[in-house]
């Protein structure tokens, strides 16, 4: 699954050779530790240096003891010589596994972080771009009121800034590692050897474990991924919308010889927002798994180790191929002024019934008889088949509080977006 979605970076992080170099590297660090506070023979470290790593040989080993700690172990022990007997002092299986996966999803975090910075370059460029675009905005899937294309991406831009922020504080929390021994207690060894491997891997380290360090950290990793992607979800919904025939105010990238229906020659899909809609509903399900790992039997049992063997690799692949797409969706949006501004006129201006209301009450008229007012017009576009800003014009009622110019002016639609500037001001743009 992860070679599916996963840009090649984020694969060798999760490759069964890498954790196994990770193994060893933690194995050494502990050795470094003890040497540096004097617990062991100086020297001890420098045999690591010439230890290959076979993964065949290990899944050979973990056939009979089913246990690949221990399988990872036995097969790197014979090359050490007289270092084999401080290999893994002091230390238990969750040390190297809790330890290596923060290091693993430091890493991965990186990347991700990375392809966020790209989309949000790129979501940025657009909404500076199409500031000034006309296109109708729709609440429950109905014309509303004039609206400002680029707003489409600042609102998307907002939202990933602020989700950029939450990942990369979230680091500090998740990606921590413990070297505390078979409970938590430091039995073994002092808490200072902990933090001196922790900050040699570039990781936070638990100030209190048990066996394993909290799975709290996990659920709120991947909650914060299904976020992302919930927002990634949202917008690749809108263009989705926006892609309908019927609608056809943009389109999600199609290439030469791409084929989009194997009975339909002319159909060009959405395919990669509906991809991106897809992996979201995985996310959000990890992100479920990973709050039902947090309840685990006293200081530890096993329960979670098998799905976190899963939904972490899996959802680090997921978000990054997302991001990756998304890219590759705003960088080539084909955006249609054109439709925009015919789907604009289809309504036959009923979209600005609001500003005549408000009009008609800053002339004395309570908000309900201005509003019984222009709702009867509005009905009456609705039900026929004339336009609104002549029923408007030629209607008694209104002629009573609004001369011909005024009412030209309401119909103008750049007037919606006289504040959209102090709008981009406000997100620094």
């Amino acid at each position: 699954m992860i070679e599916r979605y996963n840009p090649p970076e984020i694969a060798k992080i999760w490759d069964e050779e890498e954790k196994f170099r990770r193994f060893l590297e933690i194995e050494k660090l502990l050795c470094r530790a003890l040497e540096t506070y004097k617990k062991i023979p100086p020297g001890i470290s420098k045999s690591f240096a010439g230890v290959k790593i076979s993964v065949p040989a290990i899944k050979k080993i973990e056939e009979q003891t089913q246990h690949d700690i221990v399988a990872f172990l036995q097969h790197i022990s014979p090359q050490l010589g007289r270092a084999a007997k401080y290999l893994h002092m002091g230390m238990t299986s969750s040390d190297l596994l809790d330890t290596t996966l923060a290091w693993q999803l430091r890493d991965a975090t990186e990347i991700i972080l990375s392809q966020l910075g790209i989309l949000i370059k790129e979501v940025k460029d657009r909404a500076i771009k199409h500031k000034d675009m006309l296109c109708i905005a729709r609440t429950h899937g109905v014309h509303a009121e004039i609206y400002s294309f680029g707003l489409k991406f600042l609102y998307f831009y907002n939202d990933l800034i602020e989700e950029q922020r939450l990942l990369r504080d979230s680091l500090k929390y998740v990606a921590c590692g413990k070297i505390s021994g078979a409970v938590g207690t430091f039995a073994y060894h002092e808490p200072k050897v902990e933090e001196y491997i922790c900050r040699k891997l570039g990781i936070n380290h638990t100030l209190v474990s048990t066996q394993v360090v909290s799975r709290e950290r996990f659920a709120y990793y991947l909650s914060l991924l299904a976020l992302l992607g919930a927002t990634l979800e949202r917008f690749a919904t809108e263009v989705r919308h926006l892609h309908r025939t019927e609608v056809d105010e943009v389109k999600e990238p199609f290439y030469a010889g791409q084929k989009g229906s194997s009975a339909m020659p002319h159909k060009q899909n959405p395919v990669i927002c509906e991809r991106i809609c897809g992996l979201s509903r995985l996310l959000r399900a990890n992100s479920q798994v990973a709050f039902e790992n947090i309840n685990l039997w006293h200081e530890r049992d096993i329960s979670h180790s098998s799905s976190e063997r899963v939904i972490l690799p899996d959802s680090t692949a997921a978000i990054a191929y997302m991001l990756k797409k998304m890219i590759e969706v705003v960088e080539n949006l084909k955006v249609n002024p054109q439709n925009m501004m015919r789907n604009i006129e289809l309504n036959r201006g009923l979209i600005y019934s609001q500003k005549i209301l408000l009009k008609l009450m800053s002339r004395g008229l309570s908000r309900m008889d201005a509003y019984e007012i222009v709702q009867d017009i509005s009905l009456k576009v609705i039900n026929g088949n004339s336009n609104f800003q002549k029923e408007v014009s030629r209607d008694n009622r209104i002629k009573k509080y609004l001369m011909p110019k005024e009412i030209e002016e309401i119909f103008d639609p750049h007037t919606y977006l006289i504040n959209v500037d102090k709008i981009y001001k406000r997100t620094g743009i």
